[in-house]
């Protein structure tokens, strides 16, 4: 279900202190969760490989085209936003946060999304009321489809469905 979350009328609203103290947050997992993430995605998507995984996305393929990006050094708009800290007046603060901090972090939150959604369809492909989101990171057979025995004891739902098994001639 759409639903807009609400800041912008709120924004204006909020004291210099709240918005800062705010602006300390988004930057603390630059620091502190970002090093980790990483290797989050890197041991996932190695794991993947070396229990057969191929055509495995890369990260580059979340990330939005470096030319796509609607501001550059030359044209980048600055405010003078007094909630804000004092590199905002700055292009290259502005230049930093939205053409690689904020698509980079998508990206690569994203991408473990996606590579941890290939890991619960290879080894736990059973239903769930959240699985039809799992479709692009559908295997042509999970581990329980590729064997006869263990697939006899799948649900006869998740011994046919197509997100645990692409490959139709596995059925």
């Amino acid at each position: 279900e759409f639903m807009y979350i609400t800041i912008g009328k709120n924004y204006n609203k909020q004291p210099a202190w709240k918005v800062f103290i705010g602006i300390i947050f988004i930057y603390l997992p630059l620091f502190i969760t970002l090093p980790f993430n990483i290797l989050t995605a890197v041991f996932v998507y190695f794991h993947l490989k070396f229990v057969g995984g191929h055509n495995i996305k890369k990260y580059t393929y979340f990330l939005p085209n470096w030319d796509s990006h609607r501001y550059n050094s030359s044209n980048q708009i600055v405010v003078d936003d007094t909630k804000l800290p004092a590199p905002r007046k700055f292009k290259w603060f502005w230049l930093f946060n939205c053409k690689m901090y904020c698509p980079m972090s998508i990206a690569l939150f994203d991408y473990i999304s996606y590579l941890v959604k290939i890991v619960e369809n290879w080894w736990c492909p059973f239903y769930h009321n959240k699985i039809t989101k799992y479709r692009g990171s559908a295997v042509d057979a999970s581990y329980w489809h590729i064997d006869p025995e263990r697939k006899s004891k799948l649900h006869p739902d998740d011994r046919k469905n197509t997100i645990y098994n692409a490959d139709r001639n596995m059925r």
